[in-house]
């Protein structure tokens, strides 16, 4: 395959995001007086939005819609606050996006995080002009992986979903890649394993960024 565009995963795939994460929702939870997890907990929870994140941190007997709603929505405003605690991109990540740059390949970042945090993510760590296209989750827009907004991108950019990677590291982005026409590549440095990768529709799973520049 020779691709000409790039279209990035955020949490997990160009960001280490767990523990700003973790510690939103946990404080959602402590003012409900419900228990809490610790980080690594949190790789399972992440990667279906806002409300699939915190309805699997509540306990079974607290997840009706009505909670799911409203701790949702304070998880909003606590992230808000205390988003780039400790968030930063993984090792290697400014070097390959650099690379991709000189190589004139066009990149753009689909995230199930809301728009507005991921916008405010990639404005805090990466250049203006690094990517073409960049959108969190939106009102009325279906989350991946579903694939509208993946090939959403594909046309703004006027490239075929066949010339595109899809870099992510969880199974909802190996499943959007599968379901955009895409080749899924599978990060090992995020959040789930290489094995969950793998079998959901990766094509290849790299264990470091610049492992990238490798793919053909």
């Amino acid at each position: 395959m020779e691709y000409s565009a790039v279209i990035f995963d955020l949490d997990g795939t160009l960001l280490d995001t767990l523990a700003d994460i973790a510690d939103a929702a946990n404080r959602v939870l402590v003012s409900r007086q419900l228990p809490t997890h610790d980080v690594p907990a949190y790789r399972h929870f992440v990667g279906d939005g806002v409300e699939a994140l915190m309805q699997r941190a509540m306990p079974a007997e607290h997840r009706d819609a009505e909670i799911i709603a409203s701790s949702s929505a304070q998880f909003r405003r606590v992230y808000c606050e205390t988003w780039n605690l400790s968030t930063c991109p993984y090792p290697g990540i400014r070097e390959l996006l650099d690379l991709l740059a000189q190589r004139q390949v066009q990149m753009a970042v689909l995230s199930n995080k809301p728009q507005a945090n991921t916008i405010a993510c990639v404005d805090e760590f990466f250049d203006a002009s690094t990517f073409a296209v960049v959108f969190g989750q939106r009102d009325g827009i279906p989350c991946k992986p579903d694939p509208a907004v993946a090939l959403e991108i594909s046309r703004a950019l006027a490239i075929s979903p066949s010339r595109f990677l899809f870099v992510g590291d969880s199974n909802v982005d190996m499943q959007t890649a599968v379901n955009a026409g895409m080749m899924g590549i599978g990060v090992t440095w995020g959040f789930r394993s290489r094995a969950e990768l793998l079998d959901s529709g990766a094509q290849l799973a790299i264990d470091r960024p610049l492992d990238l520049l490798d793919v053909s």
